[in-house]
């Protein structure tokens, strides 16, 4: 395992932590089989429109 040649210091290691963002799940909006439109994550699209989901 790799180890660090040089302390980094807790400054550092806080605004690195604080910098980090989440970005928001894309939605795809799709029609069940039953003929409702509902809006799911984009990998999850093929399943709701084969109704395989229970939404």
């Amino acid at each position: 395992m790799a180890h660090p040649k040089v302390r980094k210091s807790r400054a550092n290691t806080h605004s690195r932590r604080a910098n980090w963002k989440t970005k928001p799940v894309d939605l795809a909006t799709v029609t069940t089989p039953d003929g409702s439109t509902v809006q799911v994550p984009h990998h999850l699209a093929s399943a709701a429109r084969r109704g395989y989901l229970d939404i």
